[in-house]
């Protein structure tokens, strides 16, 4: 799920800037979407391996089986607080949902080391990089116009999320290896698109707006990494015995 774009239009426009300035302005701003993602992969890395090896934690999942659902929604509502209201608040307060977002998360994927092994884990998450570093480049660079793109893959996913909860009541193998497919190809075609979307973004927004710009990109792409990584691990990863 990606949430509702970052509007530079809101501010002001670059007036009276060149284009070597607005090229400098957007280079940095991209600069800085890598990095806080970085970051937020990083903290929900840390947050997942600390849960999963503490047994207080395993207790409190195993007594509250309500925790997961809850992990869950509060997931889907930071990523609608920070996609509503990115233009409200300040940079600071951004970053900071941005990261508790991660954290949250990481606590939310600790069960997959309960499930496979730690090696399949790191090799899908290498696999994963490499992926996503491939598509995020040729979305940065290509001069084809990848526009058409997110309305085709957003009813895609739609279908996606459809399916997933129709083979929650089924338990159809061959319905989750097919979803499973569509979902690495959903999650590689997003990872181009929003590249492309967040550097035009990058080029039109204010310098003094870089840090709002920032934190919806890195949350939009770090929302493509996760997913593209939890579904090429039904593939690669290896279960526990």
């Amino acid at each position: 799920m990606n949430p509702p774009e970052y509007n530079p239009s809101r501010y002001s426009a670059n007036y009276g800037v060149t284009p070597s300035e607005t090229v400098a302005v957007a280079t940095g701003a991209m600069k800085r979407v890598y990095f806080k993602m970085t970051l937020g992969l990083i903290v929900t890395a840390l947050v997942s391996l600390f849960c999963a090896s503490s047994q207080a934690y395993w207790h409190f999942l195993q007594a509250n089986s309500f925790a997961v659902w809850g992990l869950f929604i509060a997931e889907i509502v930071l990523v609608l607080i920070i996609g509503s209201a990115i233009n409200k608040m300040s940079t600071a307060m951004g970053s900071l949902l941005f990261y508790v977002f991660a954290a949250v998360n990481g606590a939310a994927l600790a069960p997959i080391f309960m499930v496979y092994t730690g090696v399949s884990i790191a090799k899908t998450f290498f696999i994963t990089a490499g992926t996503f570093g491939a598509m995020s480049i040729y979305g940065y660079f290509t001069d084809k116009d990848l526009t058409r793109w997110g309305s085709v893959l957003f009813m895609a996913l739609i279908g996606l999320i459809i399916a997933s909860i129709v083979n929650i009541f089924t338990h159809s193998s061959t319905l989750d290896w097919i979803i499973s497919a569509a979902g690495v190809l959903i999650f590689v075609g997003l990872t181009a698109w929003d590249t492309q979307t967040v550097k035009r973004m990058a080029e039109q927004t204010p310098a003094s707006q870089v840090g709002r710009l920032a934190t919806i990109g890195a949350l939009n792409l770090y929302l493509d990494f996760i997913n593209l990584f939890l579904y090429l691990l039904r593939f690669f990863g290896s279960n526990r015995d």
